[in-house]
Parts: C-alpha cells; structure tokens; sequence
C-alpha cells in the first residue's frame, strides 16, 4: 500500500515519505499508459466513452504528483529533492504524450463536431476548445526530429526549473546574519527581536533569547524585510539587501549557487520551443491561453499605468530624500536607505508603526473576522474541523466549507507560518481536490458522487512566541492572508462539475489573479477591521485612530511600488518576447544589424525608463525570480496588474452600491459568487466579467484606489 497511490478521501501527510514518490509516480503512469491504449483505439469518442475515462488518467497522476509538489514548497528535504529529479523527467514525458498523441487529438476533434449532442454546455465547449489549443501547443502536430527535439526541450526546462528553484531555496537557507551586538540590534523592535532570538534557536543558539540575543536575520521575507525597515546599522543594512539581489547569482555570500547560465539556458530553450510550435517567440505561446490578446495590448496598459505613476514615483523619492536629509542623512540615498527612511517617514506622517498594528491582529481572530466576512458576502460558514486529519506539519490547520443549509461544499488546508529552510517563500494557494460528479453523464446531483474542492492556502506570516504570544499579524500578513483566501474562494464556490473547467482549472492566467486581489480591498475597510483585529491581551478593537491613519498611509509610497510591479512585468514580457538564445536581440537602425544584447544590458534598458534609483551594478535579483523562470509566470507577470485592474473595477461596484447596506452587499456578493467564483474556467474570464459588472474594466478605479488620479474621467 502505497499512502500517494491510495489516498482516500484526503492525503495521509503522515504516512507519506520520500521513499515512496518514485514507486507510486512510476505506478500511476503505468496505468495511464495501459488505459490511454483503450482510449487511443476508441471508434468514436462521446464524453462519457472518452472524456471521463481520460480524466480518470490525468486525475491520478494529478493527485500523486500534485502532493509531491506541494511537500516540494513547504517541507522540503534532500531525500524528497532526489526522488523528485528521479521521476520529474518521466512526468513530463507522460505529460508530453498526452498531449501529442494524435490518436488523442483526434477524438477531441470528433467531440467538437458533435456540439449540438455532446458539447452541451459551455464547460463542455470550453474544455474541448482548451484541449485541443494545449495539443496544438504541447506539439501535437509536429513529427519525426523536431516532435523529439520538443519533447527533450520540455524535459530540460522541467529539470532547470527545479534547478534554479533549488538555488534560490539553498542560497536563502545559507544566508544567516547572527547579531550579538548592542549596534547592530538599535532600532529594531522588540517583537522582532523575539522571533529573531526563537530563530537563532531553531539554528542551534540554544542560549539565545529576547532580551540578550543573539538574534538570527535571514532571508526569510518576514525576517529580512522588517529589518531593513527598522535597523539603525546602515552597514548592515547594507549586507542584507545585497544579499538579496545577489541570492543564487554565483557572487558574494552565493557563490555555490549560480542561476545565471541557467536563466540563459531558459530563455533560449523557451525561443527555441516557441519555433518549433510556428510562433514567433516564447509570448505569443504563453499568451495563446492568457486573457490578454497581444504583448502590445500589454504593453499599453503597463505604459498608461507608467504614464500616471512615474512622476508620481519621482516625486515620492524626491519627498523621501528630503526627509532624510531633514533627519540628519548625509549624501545620497542608496537602496539599503529606502525601507529604513520609508519606514521613519510614513511614522512621523501618519505617527504608528507596524509593530503598534501587531498586537490587534492575531490570527485567530483575523481568521474569525475574515470567515464572517465570506459568511455576510457569499452565504457560506467556515469552521474549523473536528474530524482527525493528517497533516505535514504541526501548525497547519484543517477548515470545512458549509452553504447556508448547512451542507459542507468545501474545505481547505491553511500552512500560516515561515519555516527556514524547508518551506519556500512567498504565499500561494494550490488545489488539493478539484470539484467533480463522478457520474458519467453529469446530470447527477447526489452529494455522495460529488468529489468536494480541497485547497491548500500556504503563507509565510510571523510564527507565534511559545508560551507569550499567539501569531502577532503584521497588516501585510492580513492583507497576504485575504490574497490567498480569494484564490481559495474561486476553487471551493464553483458552480461548475467538470473537473477540467471547475475553480481554477481552465481560468486563463492573467484573470485568476481578479478574486485574490479583491479580497485585499476588504481590510481597509471599518466594519471588516472591527471583525479582525482584537488586541491578544485586551481584546480592543483597533482604535478608530490607528485605523484612520492606516487609511490616510494606504497610498503612502502607492507609486513607487506600482512603477515597480510594472517594471517586473515589462521586463518579464521584453525578455520572453526577444530573448535570442541567452543574448537580446537589440532594435536595428537605419537598416543597420540589429545588436546582441545580454539579458542585463535589457534588464538596465528598462530599469532606466521604470525605476526612480538605478538598480545596482551588480543587481542580480533576476537570479532568484522564480516566478518567470521557475514558475508559471514566464511573460505572464503582467498578469498581476491585469487582474488588478480587474479587481479594483470590481470592488468599485461594491463602492457603488454602498459598503454600509447589508443588503445591497449580500445581492451583490451573491451575483460575484454566481459569475466570478462560480462560472470558472467553464466561460471565458471576459464574458464572466461582463455578466457581473456589465461592461469591461478600465485603468481608472485601480489608480483611485492608489491615490493617483486618471489621466481621463472614470467610468459613471
């Protein structure tokens, strides 16, 4: 019995190891295989001859592979490390002959011509649409070397993904700055001073503690950040933020590490995919399953937004050195300078600090508040389960789904804290269980015969102090944890029963960002802050003071962090629309060449057009942007602030209709649930955004929610 094969209702976190992956990996493509031999000998293809029994092959090995992958981001081992590289390749073959077999490809082109008969909904016509695109881009077409260079192509990006996110992984796990010293803890709080001691613990200073250290800073975002916001040693300051850029480029404190060759190596396998498949660079065939049209469509909206942003940015910066020159600061301000002196000024402006925040948002109670939400929004409770489930780790807890019958719909795993060196960074939702009738007509509406969504809601928040403290939120945390809890939303209240369309699945890319960034809207807002905050001690709801200087530093710095996510996104595009092999290639001239440029020759092209101060000469934070070439985000990080306009539209119809009438929101909350959270990847993202707004978003609410004003009148 192996727990990844047999995995029953829920999966045993408790009975699985490393030792098992490769076996039970091994096992579920065989019987793919065997099964996939029927399917390809099919006379005809219906959906219940054809479909569900496909679906029954990419479910299990969704299932054994899905926990693989999620143990690979949140305990991480040497031992699973291996047995993951040893099946990975083998994955993407499977992978890889399903979607080129012709035989495959071919019944889904059968069940396309019997629309009227078999594709009898738009799930239905959507999933034959999406499979029949993905074959196209999986190589279906090709044949003899260029079908055997492709799949070897997809084999070797497979294996640099986990290569480059090993690196970074590795290279933030060597990074530790042990503090001892009185000058080099100045400034720094107490609370963080607590988790820095509990930290230099787990690492084997079993004599530290909070009042006399020593006190451990890693590269941990909740260890890493606050200390560059909050330390009065600018040297070093200095070192950790070099330290950041320089994660995993094969210099200073990370030189074991190198992910420059493989960005390299990335990016010319990418273009060299993109050929094969008859486009012309590696955008236009992530963009082939994405909402947006065209890079120049993309390229707009990052400019519009530019337009309103960057002088704004300017003068933030203009404002910030000012402030420190006022202060006492000589010379000129470098990066390490911009948290630390951000951090002072939004204090002297708005007169609180994060750590004055802390205190009111536990996070019981801010999952308590955040739950009541859902309930007066979406009709639905959330509670804590009482069932024995198996878990990976300690702090993570288990939650079920009820409608307003009482019927459970759902539930989800939630991993809240950072663990060093064995969780990765950053926050995410990822599907356990996709929602699905197992009958094969699809007509049934019998609980029994309806697998219920599962999801994994993961975070990186500040863990608890054992025995002083519960986990003591910062309003970045909040605000992660209703990110991720949108995502959640979209998997577990769909309304669709087929496991290809249902959630997430089939939701192109650059719109399933719109329901995580929705829900962030909702912590600046009174009535949700008096549901999530209650200080640990007292209980006191944030007082009205603090909250209406949260308000008044909402947009504190609004435009630079937004000219910085659009510089991610246009250098994402520009790499993937004219990476070259490793080099750029460079606009020609007057009939000229055109110049081969490197990918940080394009990277300071940018960087001088979308940033305020140059990035460093040696910045390398390239090496460790998992997102674009680790994960799924190659030329797809404007999705983002796609979905961020989105998001801002769709809140501003909340604004419309009155935030204060109960039920006004419930009508309202109750279309978002039919259309945004419970069409999902059944319709596509820009008729289901129609039908709840009734008409498409622009640009103008996202910059009002950002304090910047339109270049043009919004939207009556």
């Amino acid at each position: 019995m192996n727990p990844l094969l047999e995995q029953g209702d829920l999966p045993d976190f408790t009975a699985i190891t490393a030792e098992q992956v490769v076996p039970a990996v091994r096992e579920a493509i065989r019987m793919g295989k065997e099964q996939l031999k029927a399917l390809e000998n099919l006379p005809d293809a219906t959906w219940a001859t054809f479909v569900v029994p496909l679906r029954q092959v990419t479910r299990r090995l969704d299932r054994v592979w899905g926990v693989v992958n999620h143990l690979m981001g949140v305990k991480n081992s040497a031992a699973l490390r291996a047995a993951h590289e040893t099946v990975q390749g083998e994955v993407v073959e499977f992978q890889l002959s399903l979607g080129q077999s012709r035989a495959l490809f071919e019944r889904w082109q059968l069940l396309e011509k019997k629309a009227s008969t078999e594709l009898t909904t738009s799930a239905r016509k959507r999933i034959v649409a999406a499979a029949l695109r993905d074959a196209k881009l999986a190589g279906v077409a090709l044949e003899g070397a260029a079908q055997q260079r492709f799949n070897a192509i997809q084999r070797e990006l497979a294996e640099l993904a986990t290569r480059y996110s090993n690196a970074v992984l590795d290279a933030t796990k060597e990074f530790q700055l042990l503090l001892t010293h009185e000058s080099e803890i100045a400034g720094l709080p107490q609370s963080y001073r607590t988790i820095a001691a509990q930290s230099a613990r787990t690492h084997g200073h079993k004599e530290a503690n909070a009042e006399k250290g020593p006190y451990l800073v890693t590269l941990d975002f909740p260890s890493y950040y606050p200390f560059l916001q909050h330390a009065e040693n600018r040297e070093l300051r200095e070192q950790v933020y070099r330290a950041t850029t320089l994660r995993a480029s094969g210099t200073g404190y990370s030189q074991k590490w190198n992910n420059w060759p493989l960005i390299d190596a990335i990016l010319k396998l990418r273009r060299e995919e993109a050929v094969l498949l008859g486009f012309k660079n590696f955008a236009e065939v992530s963009l082939a399953a994405k909402m947006a049209p065209n890079t120049t469509t993309i390229k707009q909206m990052i400019a519009e937004l530019a337009a309103v942003a960057r002088p704004a940015a300017k003068r933030e910066f203009a404002e910030l050195a000012d402030f420190a020159h006022a202060h006492g600061f000589t010379g000129e301000l470098k990066h390490w300078d911009i948290a630390y002196f951000s951090e002072r000024r939004r204090e002297e402006l708005y007169n609180f600090t994060d750590e004055e925040l802390r205190p009111y948002f536990p996070l019981p109670k801010v999952l308590s508040g955040l739950f009541a939400l859902a309930e007066k929004l979406f009709a639905v409770s959330i509670r804590q389960s009482v069932k024995s489930v198996p878990k990976w780790h300690a702090d993570v807890e288990f939650f079920e789904v009820f409608d307003n019958t009482g019927k459970q719909i759902a539930a989800f795993y939630l991993d809240p804290y950072a663990r060093s060196g064995e969780k990765r960074g950053g926050a995410w939702m990822d599907v356990c269980r996709q929602r699905e009738i197992l009958s094969g007509d699809g007509s049934t509406t019998l609980t029994e015969q309806i697998i219920l969504p599962v999801a994994y809601l993961v975070c990186n928040g500040t863990p608890p102090v054992a025995g002083e403290s519960p986990s003591l939120m910062t309003f970045t945390e909040v605000e992660t944890l209703f990110h991720e809890f949108g995502h959640g939303l979209q998997h577990m209240l769909t309304r669709v029963d087929e496991y290809e369309a249902a959630g997430i699945a089939n939701v192109e890319w650059d719109a399933v960002e719109l329901p995580s960034q929705f829900m962030e809207n909702w912590v600046y807002e009174r009535s949700v802050i008096d549901q999530i905050s209650g200080h640990y001690q007292t209980g006191e709801l944030l007082p009205q003071a603090l909250f209406e200087k949260i308000i008044a530093a909402k947009n504190y710095m609004a435009a630079s962090q937004m000219l910085r996510q659009l510089y991610f996104s246009l250098l994402d595009i520009e790499l993937y629309e004219n990476a070259n092999g490793g080099a750029l290639v460079g606009a020609a001239t007057d009939g000229e060449t055109p110049t081969a440029l490197s990918v940080r020759d394009i990277q300071k092209r940018i960087a001088a057009d979308y940033t305020v101060l140059a990035p460093l000469p040696d910045d390398a934070f390239l090496c460790s942007f998992s997102h674009i070439f680790a994960g799924g985000y190659a030329a797809g990080y404007y999705s983002y602030k796609w979905a961020e306009v989105l998001s801002a539209d769709a809140f501003a119809a909340f604004e419309e209709a009155g935030l204060e009438n109960p039920a006004t929101l419930a009508k309202l909350g109750a279309r978002y649930r039919e259309t945004i959270l419970g069409l999902g990847g059944s319709e596509h993202p820009m008729a289901v955004y129609r039908k709840f707004r009734g008409r498409d978003a622009t640009i103008d609410a996202l910059l009002m929610h950002n304090g910047l004003k339109p270049n043009r009148q919004p939207v009556p």
